[in-house]
């Protein structure tokens, strides 16, 4: 038996036979062609091209019929890069003047692109460009080769796929019937691949490093999508114990379902507001599914990632439209942009690296240095909060000329809108993130100004105790139970409470039964999480009291460290849940 550890990117346990997708190649028969026969060849990569650019627009429109334009646009943006003029003439020029096949040609400037894009800094981002650089050579070469590989359309029983890489295509054509779940050796949270999954709710672990020379098809495996395990031959024993997992999570789920139209409200009569937190439109429907009363965060990256030009209003104003609509009258707090560091967009420029962009020119700041970048997302979202009920909110403020400066931009904006007779809500909730130990300790500050903070821990974590949360040699000091980052919390809950100011969770935290619990007891009444941990952190709550959590909380704040919080509030989970422990 062996056990590999990756990076979870959608949950769910399932087992089965391992099938093995091996890495797609195409053998170029040939790197020359004779003189003067390249207008033949030309006009061979010219119909490749065209038809390849056809392909991606089909399978865009199928994804965006399927699960929503978000998705679709990947492969909007792969036809755009195929129908680039300057790639194709890179390609011709190969083929014209040193009188190369057009498969060769292809290939060599497609390879040059990756590259480039291995040579610069931020791996993570680049990687999943380069699994779509990937993804356009095979698209292209299939078609002027005149075969297609197409090994995931032919199953006839249920696998679990396992691969060096999925590239976007391949993960958006995966055959749900037949695939329980998948992983891979690379890939990052951020990758497209990584989101389809999450959108498409296939369990999958990416990251995992090389393992694929430790596995042959047809052999058993079991894939933890929500731990990030991929374990290869388990004995029998871990095979039963993954198997009742498997079990208990399908009725633990249908359970859950049963909590939809219930309040959280702990035994004792505290209510906790419960909102969900989104990346595409299309996830409204997971959010009320599982009962979400609003969006606590809806992340608007997606509007910008891949893409080879910044969105318009327009397409800022039909995403947001959708979702403020489909949820009216329950809250959406919208959060404008939070580009850089590992993620990026055409906003910035890849060739301008920074040596530590988690410390550089981000989120905020990026919005700040581009006022008609940021004032565009602005219109769009006032715009939008004529149609419900809509909370803007202000990521990585740093401080509170920072906040200062963005509530003078939004006014701007709302001046420009009211002189054109455009309708808006005028009394919009302001808020900001808490996401840097700046922040919280100036807490107090920062709540004479806004309507509402949002503890956005994952940041907050890495932040204050300088740990990389996608770092694995850092993984033991990345620690939500750490006593620094509570102290943090309980700062921002004091102000805010003094202030007279909402507060919530809109981190990983409070998406977790055990911190949930936690963060009840130290003030907190409303938490946001993905939409599939909402009923299990609704469980929790109904189960407890105020006054337990509270007495838990106090406890666990005159502890010193991560290890000892961590193991206390477990066994504080189990003593009101026993089976919250279970595997």
């Amino acid at each position: 038996m062996e056990i590999k550890q990756g990076i979870p990117v959608s949950p769910g346990v399932v087992l089965g036979p391992a099938f093995i997708l091996d890495t797609e190649s195409f053998s170029i028969p040939d790197r020359f062609i004779q003189e003067g026969s390249y207008p033949h060849e030309i006009d061979r990569v010219r119909t490749a091209l065209q038809d390849a650019a056809l392909e991606a627009r089909l399978v865009e429109q199928e994804l965006t019929e399927e699960v929503g334009k978000e998705i679709g646009a990947v492969f909007h943006a792969h036809a755009l890069m195929i129908e680039d003029a300057k790639l194709r003439g890179e390609i011709e020029s190969l083929i014209r003047d040193q009188h190369y096949t057009a498969e060769y040609a292809v290939s060599l400037v497609i390879r040059r692109r990756r590259q480039k894009l291995e040579n610069l800094k931020h791996q993570e981002y680049f990687a999943a460009r380069i699994t779509d650089m990937n993804d356009l050579e095979r698209r292209i070469l299939r078609h002027l080769l005149g075969h297609r590989s197409e090994p995931l359309h032919r199953l006839r029983s249920k696998v679990i796929l396992l691969a060096h890489d999925l590239t976007p295509s391949e993960t958006a054509e995966l055959d749900r019937e037949h695939i329980l779940g998948f992983a891979t050796e690379v890939g990052g949270r951020t990758s497209h691949t990584a989101i389809m999954a999450n959108v498409l709710e296939i369990p999958a672990v990416v990251g995992i490093g090389r393992f694929l020379n430790e596995v042959s098809g047809g052999d058993e495996v079991i894939i933890d999508g929500t731990k990030g395990t991929l374990i290869i031959n388990p004995d029998a024993e871990t095979r039963v114990k993954y198997e009742q997992a498997r079990r208990s999570f399908e009725s633990f789920e249908l359970d859950l379902a049963k909590l939809k139209d219930l309040p959280a409200v702990t035994k004792d009569g505290v209510r906790v507001q419960l909102l969900g937190n989104i990346e595409f439109p299309t996830e409204t429907v997971h959010c009320l599914e599982r009962g979400g009363e609003g969006i606590g965060l809806y992340r608007t990256e997606f509007l910008y990632l891949g893409k080879p030009e910044d969105p318009t209003e327009e397409e800022h104003f039909n995403a947001y439209y959708q979702v403020v609509t489909q949820m009216a009258p329950r809250p959406v707090t919208i959060r404008t942009l939070d580009l850089g560091a590992d993620k990026f967009s055409s906003v910035i420029d890849p060739a301008q690296t920074e040596r530590n962009p988690f410390l550089g020119v981000r989120s905020i700041r990026i919005c700040l240095q581009n006022l008609s970048l940021f004032k565009t997302q602005i219109r769009a979202i006032l715009r939008a909060s004529a149609f419900g009920h809509v909370k803007i909110m202000f990521p990585m403020v740093s401080s509170i000329r920072e906040l200062r400066e963005c509530r003078m931009i939004l006014t701007d904006v709302m001046e420009d809108l009211e002189d054109q007779g455009i309708a808006f809500q005028k009394d919009i909730p302001i808020g900001t993130m808490v996401e840097v130990p700046s922040a919280a300790i100036m807490a107090d500050v920062l709540a004479k100004e806004v309507d509402f903070f949002s503890l956005g821990t994952n940041d907050l974590i890495q932040y204050t105790l300088a740990a990389d949360r996608t770092n694995e040699n850092v993984a033991d000091i990345y620690n939500a139970g750490d006593p620094a980052v509570l102290r943090l919390i309980e700062r921002v809950v004091v102000a805010a409470r003094k202030n007279d100011v909402e507060v919530n969770v809109c981190g990983e935290m409070s998406g977790d039964p055990m911190y949930a619990m936690l963060l009840v007891g130290m003030g907190l009444r409303s938490l946001s999480a993905t939409p599939h941990n909402l009923p299990e952190v609704k469980r929790t709550i109904r189960l407890i009291s105020a006054t337990d959590a509270q007495q838990v909380a106090s406890v666990a704040l005159e502890m010193v460290t991560a290890r000892d919080v961590n193991n206390y509030l477990r066994e504080q989970l189990r003593r009101v849940i026993p089976e919250s422990m279970d595997p």
